[in-house]
């Protein structure tokens, strides 16, 4: 699409009808497999047990009202974005707000890769035919999103939104036609005799029921969303963030309720290649086209739920990168103000997941809930911290609904964990303190190499004994700030020639005049060229200005001063050195241009 300037972000702000599209698929697709993972772990024990669906439905149905008013608080006390990593860290410490991130990371992988097995699941059941290419489909799906995405949050809301609200028509008339079916006496057609169940094997003992009320939580995915995404609102923000979420929540609990309700009214039984929602609709609808627009629409949004995921995840690593925990170039912003980097990399970990698990819905679940209700947990409590330390008005009724929903979530972190241990969940369980290792260390690195880089008394004295070369080529020096690193090259410009220019390629004009008065203050010597890029670009800017300078005098000879990193380890040099290696390759085709690298070691 257009590129878009960073002046247009504020008018690619969605709207109350629009945010629920994007960041509601998630929680709202789940009624699509919730219920039935609940089903498959009762069957277990003969169909007996599956009365026990109805409690079960019923106590996460309450949880969901109190998950969903927690974070109602979250999104008033947090309109920049109340997030589980920002309101742990704040609240809580470092340690608590990056297990926090981590176990939310996690989830949004995930929560592309199941939305996407589960999609085509749907597509699988009304179309059996295609039932063995449901990898291939899976990772096709993941893309079609990642390019979606890449063209921004508004074109995204635009697109999606029409499978979001497809699906909740076509689901409450499912619901709603299903019970007139039921009360003119009709059932559920009978599943194949060889898969199912047909006595009562063994009996139900609490490991089982703990284990499918796990599974059944699952349909709290993506209650977070909304307060992780706040600032992608119109104003006001936190407002119309805590209405969403109550739509949200209603659209979810009475449609997880209802579906559980009818299946048990209709004696539906979980049965393998054939979803229960299938068999639900095939007994409202019959084989008319009704029901094939139902199954055509929970595809959609199954794997259109992992949008939600694409607009959290590359926002989340982005304030992550800001606060030194992740690489850099996850705060970039693409042609389309969307985080390029952030929706690159969780397609391609979504798409590694899938083939890991050959995009089998049931086989990903068991991996899911421990890391969201993690989150859950962790950002609630944070919650209760805030209030404490808070003199808001109605701080105590907040605090006691977020301590509520602490409690509740972190019962469930314990179900999930105990129950799904041997299922999967100790993949999550390792990879949660992997991940937080790993910001550890990038955030160590960044703070060393801060160390290093900060100017000390003594530099200037050596920049200004450096003596200036009479050589009249023009020596061009990018830089992005004022560092050891920058004065290193300074003074090896200034060896070249007498005629050196910093030019510094912004996006944020405030921040590049504070750059310009430190400058100028502490080199006035070298002048600062300061080049405004409104759509984010670097390279195409700076090549535009060393062009100018080109025609201004075409008989001079250009040389283009990189400063680059020398890390001490390999891995290091992943989260430096981008920016001057993408100039260097553009430079390199560049003719009557010389480039000169200046390393500076870090220790």
């Amino acid at each position: 699409g257009t590129p878009l300037t960073s002046s247009e972000a504020i008018h690619e702000r969605l709207d109350k009808v629009r945010a629920l599209a994007i960041f509601s698929a998630d929680a709202i697709s789940s009624t699509a497999y919730a219920t039935e993972e609940i089903l498959l772990v009762l069957i277990l024990v003969g169909t007996g047990a599956l009365n026990a669906s109805l409690p079960i439905a019923a106590v996460i149905g309450a949880l969901i009202v109190v998950v969903a008013f927690s974070y109602r608080q979250t999104v008033r006390a947090y309109p920049s974005g109340g997030g589980s990593y920002t309101v742990a860290r704040e609240n809580l410490g470092t340690f608590p707000g990056l297990t926090a991130a981590a176990a939310l990371m996690i989830d949004y992988v995930l929560t592309v890769a199941v939305s996407t097995s589960a999609g085509i699941a749907a597509l699988t059941s009304a179309a059996p035919s295609l039932y063995n290419e449901r990898l291939e489909l899976a990772i096709i799906a993941v893309w079609v999103i990642v390019v979606g995405n890449l063209r921004g949050i508004r074109e995204a809301g635009k697109v999606f939104a029409i499978p979001t609200y497809l699906f909740i028509l076509t689901f409450a008339a499912m619901l709603v036609t299903g019970f007139i079916r039921y009360a003119l006496g009709a059932e559920a057609p009978p599943p194949p005799p060889s898969e199912a169940a047909v006595a009562v094997t063994g009996s139900l003992g609490l490991f089982l029921v703990l284990r499918a009320f796990s599974s059944g939580c699952s349909a709290l995915t993506g209650l977070e969303a909304i307060a992780n995404g706040v600032p992608a609102f119109k104003p006001p923000e936190s407002k119309n963030a805590a209405i969403t979420i109550g739509w949200m929540a209603a659209v979810l609990a009475s449609f997880f309720l209802g579906l559980t309700l009818l299946t048990h009214l209709l004696h539906v039984q979980p049965v393998p290649q054939v979803t229960v929602i299938s068999q639900v609709g095939k007994t409202a609808f019959g084989g008319t086209p009704p029901y094939y627009v139902l199954q055509a629409a929970t595809m959609l949004i199954l794997i259109m739920a992992s949008n939600t995921s694409f607009a959290d995840f590359p926002r989340l690593a982005s304030v992550m990168a800001r606060d030194g925990f992740l690489p850099r170039h996850m705060m970039f912003r693409g042609d389309r103000l969307a985080f390029s980097a952030g929706i690159l990399v969780l397609g391609a970990l979504a798409s590694g997941l899938l083939v890991l698990f050959k995009a089998d819905t049931h086989r990903l679940i068991p991996l899911y809930a421990v890391g969201v209700f993690l989150s859950f947990t962790l950002s609630q409590s944070g919650m209760v911290v805030h209030w404490l330390r808070s003199q808001e008005a109605g701080r105590r009724r907040s605090m006691i609904i977020n301590g509520v929903g602490a409690v509740g979530t972190a019962v469930v972190v314990v179900v999930a964990a105990g129950t799904k241990f041997t299922h999967g969940a100790w993949i999550v369980l390792l990879a949660i303190p992997i991940l937080v290792a790993m910001c550890v260390q990038i955030g160590r690195h960044y703070r060393r190499v801060g160390g290093q880089l900060e100017i000390r008394e003594g530099d200037f004295a050596e920049l200004q004994g450096v003596p200036v070369s009479g050589s009249l080529q023009t020596v061009i020096v990018p830089v992005e700030g004022l560092d050891r690193a920058v004065l290193r090259t300074i003074e090896y410009a200034r060896s070249l020639s007498q005629n050196v220019t910093a030019v510094h390629i912004t996006d944020d004009v405030q921040e590049a005049e504070t750059l310009r008065a430190q400058w100028e203050e502490m080199i006035p010597d070298v002048p600062i060229v300061i080049v405004e890029s409104p759509y984010r670009a670097l390279v195409a800017p700076f090549l535009a200005y060393v062009d100018a300078v080109d025609r201004a005098n075409p008989r001079g000879r250009i040389t283009v001063v990189l400063p680059e990193f020398v890390t001490a380890h390999f891995w290091e040099n992943l989260l430096h050195n981008q920016p001057a290696a993408r100039l260097r390759r553009s430079l390199m085709r560049r003719p009557n241009t010389a480039v000169v690298n200046v390393l500076y070691h870090l220790r």
